[in-house]
């Protein structure tokens, strides 16, 4: 097992894992159940309970696949288990050498660097989901996915479709793939437009056009909220979503309530930690999304997501050997 992170003048250390935590869109029904009586997974859920005065477990077991994708269940769901999950692998001596979250997973990072505490984060969760939720009510707005896309060949099909209506390309995942946010209209014209050229989009499980103007009032909502935050300087690196490098304490307010007005920079952050030497990457959360876009950025690095109660398993297993 490795040792322990230094707790000051803490940077990249190549030698341990990446902790990747989930973003919104990986939620599904079921998700965690297996991971329940680990007790750390079981601790974030109490904690969850209380922060957003829900029934977590209840929320993630049951079936209603449409309850859990609105914008405050999914977060809460998401954040839950990839912090439960990420506190249950230190617990056990796996831990990180930087984080890296994916747009809503970058909340969770800062519990996991030490920027806030686990009881903060939870808070700025259950905010800045009610402020997108209510962002996205207040606008028809949705997100897809483009594949076979670069910056060249995607803008002038963004610019087209745009019409006079948002339509912005918000996250940037791996070669190939450059998701597009904006005005439900704009997107289906921009989706007409790349499927007509032969190629593929895919529509993301998000209720609203998150990482795009249209976010606006919430970025306005939270950037104040934040005000009242106080955060540490990282014991564990953060790469930001927004500029690919390190984000510090002074930064963190107008970074966070930024973000959910400007694109997710994940491929670019990856390709940095990688500049640093950094090769095993773990996701922390549910689906496996991020592993496979670690995997498109990068054939050559170890990935792993640990989800469920056999890789969990797996994952430790490993680390002792």
């Amino acid at each position: 097992m490795t040792d322990m992170l230094p707790t000051e003048g803490a940077v990249v250390v190549p030698a341990l894992p990446v902790f990747m935590c989930s973003g919104q869109g990986s939620q599904k029904p079921g998700m965690g159940c297996d991971l329940l009586d680990v007790p750390e997974v079981a601790a974030a859920f109490d904690a969850a309970d209380a922060a957003f005065s829900c029934d977590m477990r209840a929320l993630v077991s049951g079936q209603d696949a449409a309850a859990l994708n609105e914008t405050r269940n999914a977060q809460a769901a998401i954040v839950t288990l990839s912090l439960g999950i990420a506190r249950a692998l230190e617990a056990r001596g796996a831990r990180p050498g930087a984080v890296l979250g994916f747009s809503l997973g970058q909340i969770t990072a800062l519990a996991l660097a030490g920027m806030v505490s686990d009881e903060q984060m939870f808070d700025i969760v259950a905010h800045r989901a009610a402020y997108m939720g209510a962002a996205a009510e207040a606008s028809d707005g949705c997100m897809s996915a483009f594949l076979k896309a670069d910056e060249a060949s995607l803008a002038p099909v963004v610019d087209a479709a745009a019409q006079g209506e948002v339509l912005v390309m918000a996250n940037f995942n791996c070669p190939g793939q450059i998701v597009v946010s904006g005005a439900r209209g704009a997107v289906e014209r921009a989706e007409e437009a790349w499927r007509a050229a032969g190629k593929r989009c895919a529509r993301l499980a998000t209720q609203g056009a998150f990482h795009s103007p249209l976010m606006e009032p919430a970025a306005e909502r939270f950037a104040d909220y934040l005000q009242g935050v106080e955060f540490s300087e990282p014991a564990v690196p953060l790469i930001s979503n927004d500029t690919a490098r390190p984000l510090r304490a002074a930064d963190a307010r107008e970074a966070l309530a930024a973000h959910l007005t400007h694109g997710v920079k994940f491929e670019q952050s990856v390709r940095y930690l990688v500049g640093q030497g950094s090769r095993a990457f773990v996701e922390t959360g549910f689906g496996g999304v991020l592993s496979g876009l670690v995997r498109r950025i990068d054939k050559g690095l170890s990935r792993t997501c640990v989800q469920d109660a056999k890789s969990f398993a797996d994952y430790l297993q490993k680390e002792g050997d």
